[in-house]
């Protein structure tokens, strides 16, 4: 049998829980149901597009399956894991109450309603529940960020703003409102995504591993990280609005160079004991071996797909498993030490990106095997994620304190 835990100062009566931690625990802090929702989407509907792409299963939408796989990764499974995180990190960031209890359920039931009307409803109706979110919450974020002025994050709502718009544009596109080939958004969506996780990135993974490695020092010059950062954004605009040619492989093997010598910068070598921090390293890795494939996709050595499912797969991919379980560690009041599944879950993860990457790369007559292993290997890293989170993401923190 359960016993409340004991009040804070000896001898003082406990007659009803402190108001922080009244309510369910699964509404608490924004990262509970956004981290759980996309894991279980991701452990689902890519299993489920490969059957389809490879003609076992079927999937009647209003647009075509390639289409629908490529929106639900990126606006629903990404835009909802960083939903999640900046109604979390904006707390911290702030000191102010972010969205919790009855409205974070009403956003988490809008992000979910998307994801089953994509399948189930009008394509009209899909469209506006799955555009309402992003600006409803950059909404909640921006007020925040003033009231607290907090201006140094504020560039990040506007990329979530121009997320918004990205995905607006996909579905008056998909609809034949806009005269716009509905994958350019998506492509633009990809490249803004991208850009969230170099700009957090650079903020996150050389403090965290400065801070667990006595006498480390990472000094990286500002206008190194500005010029790398730029020359991301610049590849990055060009590839998505820009013909095909030598002026976007060349800016893509700028970024790719810059965004390499940024990792070496971080000590990379350093982590390899420590697989929670291996992780984003090794995720980072991606970022300039999409740029690299992205430049050759210029010339047609490779496909355009090879790259974008580099920084889709391995980057976006990775750096969500290793910040899925690090953030909800930290805030579930748990040692930021990953045990056995996350390693599980962090080596599928990426073996599935060298699956989908590099072996259709170097090897296309293995194409097919290699897709669908690669769905396999990332169902079960966010299977396993699923088994070991979903309890402690539905019960109040270890430490009984609130979030």
């Amino acid at each position: 049998m359960n016993h409340p835990p004991p009040p804070i100062f000896p001898g003082a009566a406990a007659a009803q829980p402190a108001a922080a931690l009244q309510g369910w625990p699964f509404l608490r802090l924004g990262f509970r149901p956004f981290y759980l929702g996309a894991a279980l989407l991701a452990c689902l509907s890519v299993p489920y597009w490969i059957a389809v792409f490879l003609g076992y299963a079927k999937l009647d939408l209003a647009v075509s399956p390639l289409l629908w796989h490529a929106h639900e990764m990126l606006f629903g499974f990404a835009a909802g894991v960083i939903a999640g995180f900046l109604l979390t990190a904006v707390k911290a960031w702030t000191g102010l109450a972010t969205p919790r209890g009855a409205v974070l359920g009403v956003l988490a039931v809008l992000w979910l309603a998307a994801r089953v009307a994509a399948v189930a409803a009008p394509y009209p109706v899909y469209a506006l529940l799955d555009v309402a979110l992003l600006p409803v919450v950059a909404i909640i974020l921006l007020r925040l960020l003033l009231k607290a002025g907090n201006r140094r994050n504020l560039p990040l709502i506007s990329i979530l703003l121009l997320l918004s718009i990205a995905n607006g544009v996909f579905h008056l596109a998909a609809m034949g409102l806009l005269n716009v080939p509905p994958v350019q958004a998506l492509y633009a969506g990809l490249g803004l995504i991208v850009m969230i996780e170099c700009v957090m990135a650079g903020r996150v993974v050389p403090m965290f591993t400065k801070n667990v490695t006595p006498g480390l020092v990472i000094n990286i010059p500002r206008k190194f990280e500005l010029a790398t950062l730029a020359s991301t954004g610049a590849a990055l605009v060009l590839w998505v609005f820009a013909p095909a040619g030598w002026v976007t492989l060349a800016a893509c093997l700028i970024a790719a160079g810059l965004n390499a010598m940024r990792l070496w910068k971080w000590h990379p070598l350093v982590t390899f004991q420590r697989p929670i921090l291996w992780i984003l390293h090794a995720s980072y890795a991606w970022v300039p071996v999409g740029f690299a494939l992205l430049a050759m996709a210029q010339v047609g050595v490779v496909t355009v797909s090879v790259a974008v499912h580099a920084f889709a797969v391995g980057t976006t991919g990775g750096l969500i498993i290793g910040m899925v379980t690090r953030t909800a560690r930290g805030h579930t009041g748990r040692p930021l030490q990953a045990g056995r599944a996350e390693v599980l879950a962090y080596a599928l993860v990426m073996g599935a990106a060298v699956l989908r990457v590099l072996v259709p790369a170097v090897a296309p007559q293995w194409y097919a095997p290699a897709l669908a292993l690669a769905a396999t290997t990332w169902a079960i890293a966010f299977a396993v994620y699923l088994v070991v989170y979903t309890p402690w993401l539905t019960q109040t923190r270890l430490d009984g304190k609130d979030g």
